[in-house]
């Protein structure tokens, strides 16, 4: 007797798809309006989607792979809600590094589909995954912290790890305003494409990494790469004896 297919549990703000035709590829669509932001609820969802993903959906060691994308055509994600942290001095450690964290050790590759404005803890999310496509057409790329008078333990990492010195630089340090375009230039994301066509180039990049997965060693090999950054954002989740990152010293 064949084993029943697992009713979807359901996940607050979001919802899981699977690609037409190919069910080796998930679509995670976040839909928190407006902006897709994080606070421990959300990102605790979005790892209970991937976890669901993992270990309901696809099998171990079988091809498979997940796009993030949105519902929204003007926001991908707009990072933190910083307010969380004036009442909640854990909400880093229990929601923005644990998502981070399991992105860089999911056993499938990921592809963040990169609809609109991305800013804040948003780029950390979208390097976490293994590839990101881009709106050629609208929206923003860009980390303020440096702006905000805002600190994050470890955000660094990614950038410098993913997309080297200079652009790390540029990220971090310039609070750059990357265009799609732009950022494909700068080796930050792997393809652009307009609105109407941005989601089945993301399904096809996962389409053609989904086999990777079959050996059972991808996550193993992305941390040879990103086992720095990995370290460093397992040792921030789920501490509870400090708070992570500071206060803004200004608003968005």
């Amino acid at each position: 007797m064949a084993n029943p297919i697992p009713t979807q549990p359901p996940f607050e703000n979001l919802t899981i798809s699977a690609a037409p035709n190919d069910p080796r590829v998930q679509i995670i669509t976040m839909q928190k309006g407006p902006e897709n932001r994080l606070n421990v609820k959300y990102a605790q969802t979005i790892i209970a989607a991937l976890r669901y993903i993992e270990t309901q959906v696809l099998k171990p060691d079988a091809p498979g792979a997940v796009v993030i994308t949105s519902f929204s055509p003007k926001f991908w994600c707009t990072g933190l809600e910083l307010d969380e942290g004036d009442t909640n001095i854990y909400a880093n450690s229990d929601g923005f590094y644990p998502l981070l964290a399991t992105l860089l050790d999911y056993p499938y590759p990921t592809v963040a589909c990169v609809t609109g404005h991305t800013f804040g803890g948003a780029c950390p999310f979208a390097l976490s995954c293994d590839y990101r496509v881009m709106n050629s057409e609208r929206g923003y790329l860009s980390m303020p912290p440096v702006n905000l008078g805002l600190h994050f333990t470890g955000i660094g990492s990614l950038p410098r790890l993913k997309l080297g010195p200079r652009i790390a630089r540029k990220m971090l340090l310039e609070a750059h305003k990357w265009t799609g375009n732009a950022a494909l230039e700068d080796g930050i994301v792997d393809a652009v494409a307009p609105p109407d066509k941005m989601l089945n180039v993301a399904i096809d990049l996962a389409k053609q990494q989904a086999d990777r997965a079959t050996m059972g060693v991808y996550g193993l090999l992305r941390s040879e790469l990103w086992g720095e950054a990995l370290d460093k954002i397992k040792a921030i989740s789920y501490v509870h004896r400090r708070r992570e990152g500071t206060a803004p010293k200004a608003k968005i």
